[in-house]
């Protein structure tokens, strides 16, 4: 399987090359377009209680889809709900923890799980979170850009929570104020999350929880003589 991912950053496409009979997991929803000779395959991957899991406590999609290629091969391009940027993140046997909404696709090779544990709750994604293990190419998507930096072992780095994406599953996070009592209430900023090496992690430049937040006061109010 080969990805090219075209129109970096803001407006990314996964365009995904298939051998004949490959098939790529994709979220509900992600497929842009494919060549006429791949066939999808819809299914609760896992089974009902391992569906109901991913889709009440990892945000994902209950239902999945399956591409699969020809004989002769095929192409599937994929693109998130937000615009922004993708990432192919190779797994060789280890652990990637990926934030609710940032999962897009995946080789048959990895495994998907949510999880629900105290690294989800000081993420800030609540009280779970997708793991992804195995072996194979994942696809995660953001809103905005994709930064990837790699920490050191013991090497620390804070990220505001609306902004993580993926991290591997070796990093240690704690949530943490921004600051003192002043700065956490006013700064804006409130709680933060302190990564701590090694592995790698994955943060967007841009929060959906800013973006919400700045729509809602823009919504006309019904009038209450109306």
């Amino acid at each position: 399987m080969e990805i090219d991912i075209q129109f970096r950053p803001s407006y990314s496409l996964a365009i995904v090359k298939l051998a004949p009979q490959e098939r790529i997991r994709t979220d509900s929803g992600a497929m842009v377009s494919h060549s006429a000779g791949v066939q999808v395959e819809t299914k609760a991957e896992g089974g009902i209680l391992k569906s109901l899991g991913r889709a009440m406590l990892g945000g994902e999609s209950f239902f999945q889809n399956f591409w699969v290629a020809g004989a002769q091969g095929g192409e599937v391009t994929l693109a998130p709900n937000l615009p922004g940027d993708m990432t192919v993140i190779e797994l060789n046997g280890q652990a990637m923890m990926v934030q609710s909404g940032s999962y897009l696709a995946s080789e048959s090779g990895v495994d998907l799980n949510t999880k629900i544990s105290g690294k989800a709750i000081r993420s800030g994604e609540g009280f779970s979170i997708l793991e992804a293990s195995g072996n194979g190419k994942l696809l995660v998507s953001s809103y905005g850009a994709i930064y990837e930096k790699v920490l050191a072992a013991g090497e620390q780095y804070i990220v505001d929570t609306s902004h993580l994406v993926a991290f591997d599953a070796s990093v240690g996070i704690q949530t943490k104020a921004v600051g003192g009592m002043k700065s956490t209430l006013l700064s804006g900023e409130g709680l933060v999350a302190q990564l701590n090496g090694p592995g790698r992690i994955y943060i967007q430049t841009r929060s959906p929880q800013a973006l919400i937040g700045w729509i809602i006061p823009q919504i006309p109010q019904k009038s209450s003589n109306s």
